[in-house]
């Protein structure tokens, strides 16, 4: 019954949508055809806030452009400083994060593009966080520090291209992954997030069309069931109340900027959706080992503790997507998955290749909370608060432009041996693998123009990986649930 209503909700939604940007790749066949029907299970795991630079720039394979590095073998990048000291990349000590640096906020995302020099990254500090330490923006970590990771980037396909979708933070960029729009957003700021894009989700799509989903997280069954209530259509005003508690008791803003909870929950999921599709983690590993993982998987990290966001430790992250990729290889649905590890932005640390020009996805501008209500732009005038929002969300109010490099490996048993692609990709090449598999129309301009990361895989003789390949261990293994 719950089912039955979703699909018809789905549906309600995309009938609304109008004529979308593009048509579904084989006009002959009808929505939700399986044209891919070797991968029955498509798994993303998208971590937090790291360049290719910073955590693979030292991987010496052939073709993976990382770090240019002097006639000692050490990174030779630089950028200037305001009163013009040229900050040299070092390697960064130990493998706990920095509190508060470095910073992508969307000011300082647009000042580190530096008109595409790549030169804005100690600048970006020096701007938006003073008085914090901006050389840690020019920081690196290798094999040593995650060798899991660079066992896995030296084995399966790398893609030396993959660029985050915006030049901002987690919450737009994850918006891209599964709407192939930021829908306006810009900041990472949770409440007042009631919008819906007009041509719907990629979770819509699968839904409408009979194709399972789901999106495996860490929140806690008391977190999960407010969120459940306060994601229901008629009661978004939860997140607007939010906004006003923002608005009038700003030294409670602290608390209210919570963590990112589920990828899912960055539009308004609605009751039925968030009991169908979220998933605590602990199914996750059973449903691995059976093989009975859903067509579509995200898997959540716990954002508070293994995102590898700063400040946590870098090897608990890896330690966690070591245990999920492990899972995938060794349960039962392995011969027909594909995997894809990325991050979903640069997290403020330095990369060296320009972020490309982008194909606009829709006409729907960025804007902060402040130009968005009206009321709220009055009440926190009166407040410092206003001059932070201003002073991270500052910048162009364009999707014009990809975000900087972050590390993604292609894994699946089809996954060409010994393979590099340096053809560009961002995080909407997974919506248009999706469409690509499923025969689905694009939802925006962006996932229209995307490429999908097909290149990377071999279908036409038998799987290379079909026994998984032995991986280094990870430098600290990850024991949550």
């Amino acid at each position: 019954m719950l089912n039955r209503l979703e699909v018809a909700g789905a549906r309600r939604r995309l009938a609304r949508r109008g004529a979308g940007p593009g048509h579904r790749p084989d006009p002959t066949l009808g929505m939700g055809t399986d044209r891919l029907p070797q991968i029955e299970h498509v798994v993303i795991v998208m971590m937090e806030n790291h360049s290719y630079d910073n955590y693979l720039g030292m991987l010496r394979r052939d073709g993976s452009d990382g770090l240019p590095l002097d006639e000692h073998g050490a990174p030779s990048s630089t950028n200037l400083a305001d009163n013009g000291t040229a900050v040299r990349m070092r390697h960064f000590g130990g493998t706990r994060q920095k509190s508060g640096v470095p910073t992508q906020s969307w000011n300082a995302s647009h000042i580190q593009f530096d008109d595409g020099s790549c030169g804005g990254f100690v600048r970006s500090i020096e701007s938006t966080l003073p008085g914090m330490d901006a050389s840690v923006a020019m920081t690196y970590w290798d094999q040593k520090d995650l060798p899991f990771y660079y066992g896995l980037a030296g084995t399966f396909p790398l893609a030396t291209c993959w660029f985050s979708s915006c030049l901002g933070p987690t919450f737009p960029n994850r918006r891209f992954l599964i709407s192939g729009t930021a829908h306006g957003l810009i900041d990472d700021l949770p409440f007042g997030m009631i919008d819906y894009p007009a041509s719907g989700t990629i979770f819509d799509l699968l839904t409408a069309h009979g194709i399972s989903w789901a999106n495996y997280h860490h929140v806690s069954a008391v977190k999960t069931n407010w969120r459940l209530l306060s994601r229901a259509a008629g009661l978004n005003a939860l997140r607007v109340l939010g906004t006003l508690v923002a608005a009038i008791f700003p030294q409670l803003v602290p608390a209210l900027e919570s963590k990112l909870q589920t990828t899912a929950g960055l539009y308004p999921l609605g009751i039925l959706r968030s009991l169908n599709h979220l998933r605590p983690i602990s199914q996750f590993w059973s449903a691995a080992r059976a093989g009975t993982l859903p067509a579509v998987t995200i898997v959540d990290p716990d954002f508070g503790s293994c995102s590898e966001e700063n400040p946590q430790d870098i090897q608990i992250g890896e330690g966690f997507a070591a245990k999920v990729i492990n899972a995938v290889m060794t349960g039962r649905g392995w011969s027909k998955t594909l995997l894809i590890w990325l991050y979903d932005e640069h997290g403020g640390y330095f990369d060296h290749v320009e972020p490309p020009a982008a194909v606009e996805p829709d006409d729907v501008p960025g804007q902060t909370i402040l130009e968005r209500y009206a009321l709220l732009r009055w009440l926190l005038s009166l407040t410092s608060y206003a001059k932070k929002i201003q002073a991270a969300d500052d910048g162009p109010r364009t999707y014009d432009r990809l975000g900087f490099r972050v590390p993604a490996v292609i894994v699946s048993p089809y996954a060409r041996a010994g393979y590099v692609t340096s053809t560009p990709y961002d995080h909407t090449s997974i919506l248009k693998l999706i469409e690509e598999k499923w025969n689905l129309p694009p939802l925006t301009r962006r996932d229209a123009a995307a490429t999908a990361p097909l290149d990377a895989l071999d279908f036409d003789s038998p799987p290379h990986f079909l026994t998984p390949p032995p991986l280094p261990a990870p430098a600290r293994q990850w024991f949550g649930q």
